[in-house]
């Protein structure tokens, strides 16, 4: 039996990874009723793809000698590991049924796309081209695309806001990370010194403020994403900023998360109006990863349908 050759055990470890999200993918949606069983269970499977993806990862750094976010495939396949981390980041620090099955899809989407929709010349490893040739690739292109993890996973809890209890109101009232209760003032009494009382957030509430968190910190790597692009650009083409398609649209997505934050911070929005605006977010993140680089046109193009 031949062994396999770098190209094969990076999409068998790629497939491997898949597979487990696809059985993930039932296990998150039967968790939104059948309770903590089913989550650990898509957690455990989750976990185990994030590692099959950390090795796809290295196995691709190890056969190309450059962080591998050179082209469309590996980058789909960072993204996917992102999201899944994020996953279980967001499980970890605070468990909720709602969690693994919004974004659970996205690192299988990702994945998927990666593995069956891209042609075979953009998923093959090749060397890096002149302008790629830096120290700022790892800097960079990996932190934008940990930006982009965050905060369409920020934008898929803010759907699931959009969805969970509906015929409650949602507000923001207290708990820095959005977990079990807060307490509100009421007058002492015998049985209560401290003249305070024990609430419990709603489903959405806690989506609420797991979204605006996530997406805090994805909009901290994606301005240091940016800025970090600035300074590339102007050591590889001599300009700081040159309105390239994909340099646009990512002010753009910059532009729409820096919103959603000051009007929640400074106006007041929280609950579903905030989560309307999170949500629009993720169509402009897509476009500006995705969209972007399949038209092929500028210098972030990765070459696809009208650039190929």
């Amino acid at each position: 039996m031949a062994l396999l050759t770098p190209t094969d055990l990076v999409a068998a470890l790629g497939l491997a990874a898949l597979l487990l999200l696809l059985m993930a993918l039932p296990a998150a949606f039967w968790g939104l009723t059948a309770g903590d069983h089913s989550q650990r269970l898509s957690t455990a499977l989750v976990a185990g793809a994030n590692l099959f993806l950390a090795a796809l990862l290295l196995r691709r750094w190890m056969d190309t000698g450059h962080f591998p976010v050179s082209n469309l495939y590996e980058s789909l396949c960072f993204l996917s590991w992102c999201a899944s981390f994020t996953q279980l980041l967001l499980m970890r620090i605070s468990p909720h049924a709602w969690v693994p099955a919004l974004t659970t899809p996205l690192a299988m989407g990702s994945l998927a796309f990666a593995s069956f929709a891209l042609p075979s010349s953009l998923q093959a490893a090749n060397s890096l081209v002149p302008a790629l040739r830096s120290s700022w690739l790892v800097m960079h292109v990996s932190v934008i695309m940990a930006s982009y993890g965050a905060l369409l996973v920020g934008s898929a809890l803010a759907v699931g806001v959009l969805l969970a209890n509906r015929d409650q109101a949602v507000a923001i009232r207290g708990s820095s990370i959005g977990s079990g209760g807060f307490r509100t003032p009421t007058m002492a009494m015998g049985d209560n010194p401290t003249g305070l009382t024990s609430e419990t957030f709603s489903q959405a509430e806690r989506l609420d403020n797991l979204s605006y968190r996530t997406i805090t910190v994805g909009f901290l790597l994606l301005s240091i994403g940016i800025i970090s692009g600035a300074v590339w650009a102007n050591e590889a083409w001599g300009s700081w900023w040159s309105w390239d398609p994909k340099e646009t649209w990512a002010l753009i997505c910059w532009l729409v998360y820096a919103a959603y934050l000051h009007t929640r911070l400074n106006r007041g929005w929280h609950g579903r109006r905030s989560a309307v605006l999170a949500a629009s977010g993720f169509v402009v993140v897509v476009i500006c990863y995705i969209g972007v680089n399949l038209l092929g046109v500028g210098l972030h193009s990765y070459g696809w349908f009208l650039g190929s």
